[in-house]
């Protein structure tokens, strides 16, 4: 699964990680964290949040335009020192008022900006170690692991913020209100360890760094060449692939969720025990594919310890687990990493017999897979009241098991994993030479849209069947995917 990838693919994963993990540790609380403090309404709160959201994938455009010019690896850079002072601002606390305000949403701007600068960047770095042609055939498979490596952060995130909160407020008896600011202190902490890693490890993606200015013994790789038509050809074709990601956008909510679980099923909420899974999965893929012995020994050890601790977790637990809206969040990152080895050895296998999809391809069928997800939550509203019913009903109310969700999520993921990573990899690939950052800022632009479209979610949540709501949803990824497959050519075309 790793062998054979460039060097510099891990220093940038491990970079990106320590960058993900503290984003994702802010972005657990922080809608709380707008109402607690500030004592905003869900409206105001959600909207801030939502504006947030879309500035830190919109901007990407701006520092893509920015590094074309002046170099990935300098724009990378000033983006980690804006991000480090904006989450900075965040960690103080001043309390609820007008000056505390006006203090976070500087913040949230010096985030945004520095992550518009970093985030992209550093993916069109990530593709450039691919241009060397001894790498090339390892792209897809690159970013697969690349994206992983944003996921290992975000998997820790949900429970690093509740914890660090917890501990705040018991060991150092600040208020609820301030400990917010403890789980904003990580991400600063996380980023120094990713300017850290970035700096130690930048001998092995010092070829990619871009600029005018070669720095002492870089030597400068081959730029390709393309005609006006060419160009046009793949601008054209990126563009048709940003109005795809922001349409597999999913809409979940937890008011018809059950609050608590027991037994074998309130495992599932302790992130420890989701990370033993994947040492499972990753020694288990090591047992079969490791050339030496030794090698062997030590995955079987690994199973068996893993396994060994599961057991005597679920030997130990007592009582119900209370079940909270943000652990869902946990979910999603821990079906990436423990899916990707699968992800890389099914395509892996597919590509040993020359029949692995096109990147546009599996972007394609990653919008059928998120539709067949959303039929999974069909089945789990039949009977079910409307949200607003729902809301009144109060205690007579019907619960779902998590299970529906935690389901829905592992089919959302496998969707995920053909249209993410390959999506990444497909605007690495393509884009023109002279506007690599530029277009993979516009595959951020339309997350940022989708972001910003997900209040759309709010207008259908209301009096509406469930079951419609989920077959608008069903609808809007189908409908993707046919003018996705009908445009199959003109896209393979430029790959």
């Amino acid at each position: 699964m790793f062998e054979g990838q460039p060097k510099g693919l891990f220093a940038l994963a491990l970079a990106n990680t320590g960058e993900r993990f503290g984003y994702y540790t802010m972005i657990a609380v922080f809608a709380l964290f707008l109402r607690a403090n500030f004592g905003l309404d869900a409206g105001w709160a959600g909207e801030i949040y939502s504006d947030f959201l879309m500035l830190v994938y919109f901007l990407p455009v701006i520092g893509g335009f920015m590094a074309d010019k002046f170099g990935f690896g300098r724009m990378v850079t000033i983006g980690i020192f804006i991000m480090f002072l904006g989450y900075l601002l965040l960690a103080v606390p001043l309390g609820g008022n007008t000056v505390a305000m006006v203090v976070m949403l500087v913040a949230l701007l010096l985030i945004s900006l520095g992550t518009g600068l970093f985030k992209g960047n550093l993916q069109v770095m990530v593709g450039d170690l691919y241009n060397d042609p001894q790498y090339a055939s390892k792209r897809d498979a690159g970013f697969s692991i690349f994206y992983m490596a944003i996921n290992i952060g975000a998997l820790f995130a949900p429970t690093a913020a509740v914890k660090i909160m917890e501990w705040a407020q018991q060991s150092l008896g600040v208020s609820v209100n301030d400990s917010y600011h403890f789980a904003f202190a990580v991400a600063c902490a996380s980023l120094i360890l990713s300017i850290a890693i970035y700096y130690l490890t930048r001998p092995t993606f010092r070829h990619v760094l871009g600029g005018k200015k070669k720095e002492a013994g870089q030597q400068e790789a081959p730029v390709e060449q393309l005609s006006k038509e060419e160009t046009k050809q793949r601008i054209v074709a990126l563009c048709l692939v940003f109005a795809q990601n922001g349409l597999s956008l999913t809409y979940f909510a937890d008011e018809f969720t059950a609050k608590s679980a027991s037994g074998l099923q309130s495992m599932a909420f302790d992130v420890i025990n989701l990370v033993l899974i994947v040492f499972i999965v990753y020694a288990a893929f090591s047992l079969f594919q490791s050339k030496t012995q030794r090698g062997r020994v030590v995955s079987a050890l690994v199973i068996v310890v893993a396994v060994a601790l599961l057991v005597w977790k679920y030997l130990s637990l007592e009582g119900e687990v209370a079940i909270s809206a943000p652990i869902f969040q946990q979910f999603n990152p821990f079906y990436v990493v423990a899916l990707t080895p699968v992800s890389l050895a099914i395509f892996g296998s597919l590509a040993a017999k020359g029949k692995e999809p096109s990147a546009p391809r599996k972007i394609a069928y990653g919008m059928l897979v998120a539709a067949s997800a959303f039929l999974v939550m069909m089945c789990a509203s039949q009977g079910l009241l409307t949200p607003n019913a729902q809301k009144v009903a109060g205690d007579a109310a019907t619960l779902v098991s998590p299970n529906w969700l935690i389901g829905t999520y592992l089919i959302l993921t496998f969707g995920e994993l053909l249209l993410s990573p390959m999506g990444i990899s497909f605007v690495s690939k393509v884009a023109p030479p002279k506007y690599k950052g530029l277009m993979m800022g516009g595959w951020f632009v339309s997350t940022a849209i989708g972001n910003k479209l997900v209040g759309v979610g709010g207008y259908l949540w209301g009096d509406l069947p469930l079951i419609a709501v989920w077959g608008v949803f069903i609808g809007v990824c189908v409908v993707a995917a046919v003018f996705m497959f009908a445009m199959m050519k003109r896209l393979e075309r430029v790959c």
